[in-house]
């Protein structure tokens, strides 16, 4: 039990997906600009990371790698990926219309996004079996939950505050997120 409790603080805090390893930046910097979205959009990525890494495994080590398909990996995760936010997709346009709306392009780009996809692949190269995978998904999941909704609340007091005109906009938010991945890396030592 304490090496799951480990493949989770390891993959939330000392390889977060997005401050860490740099992938799902778009989604990262895109949503951050309300808290609502992207609490809204880390959830939405915890239910699709968790159950893509669990069926990637499971295809995985019962279809692919019993079969000798090791090459459609990548194209197998990605259909598992896509098939998962349109159900979330599905489930949020009927029962909240509002947040569906807020979220926009983005939701659907979690089938396009790196890091859920990067979790995927990480998760076979490391040879996780299907428990390890759940929690490795999890554990990403809750991380890039914890690095979107730490930007959305920078860039709430970022919009309070009087920054100076050259840093305005993109500039001020990269920085932060620059910042943010330093504070990250003291995690490393845990």
């Amino acid at each position: 039990m304490s090496s799951l409790i480990m493949i989770i603080v390891g993959c939330a805090l000392i390889n977060n997906v997005v401050l860490n390893q740099f992938l799902g930046i778009c989604s990262f910097l895109g949503v951050s600009k309300q808290m609502k979205a992207s609490a809204s959009l880390g959830m939405a990525v915890i239910f699709v990371l968790t159950i893509a890494s669990a069926v990637a495994s499971l295809l995985y080590d019962f279809v692919l790698k019993p079969f000798d398909l090791d090459y459609m990996k990548t194209i197998v995760f990605i259909l598992v990926i896509a098939a998962l936010v349109q159900i979330v997709e599905m489930f949020l346009k009927k029962t909240s219309p509002g947040l569906y709306k807020a979220l926009g392009i983005y939701l659907p780009l979690i089938t396009t996004n790196c890091a859920v996809l990067g979790v995927a692949l990480t998760n076979v190269q490391d040879e996780y079996n299907f428990i390890e995978s759940v929690f490795a998904g999890l554990g990403t999941a809750i991380g890039y939950t914890i690095a979107i909704v730490l930007l959305a609340g920078v860039r709430a007091r970022i919009d309070e505050s009087a920054i100076p005109k050259p840093l305005r906009g993109a500039p001020v938010v990269l920085l932060s997120a620059a910042l943010m991945s330093i504070a990250f890396m003291g995690f490393g030592g845990l």
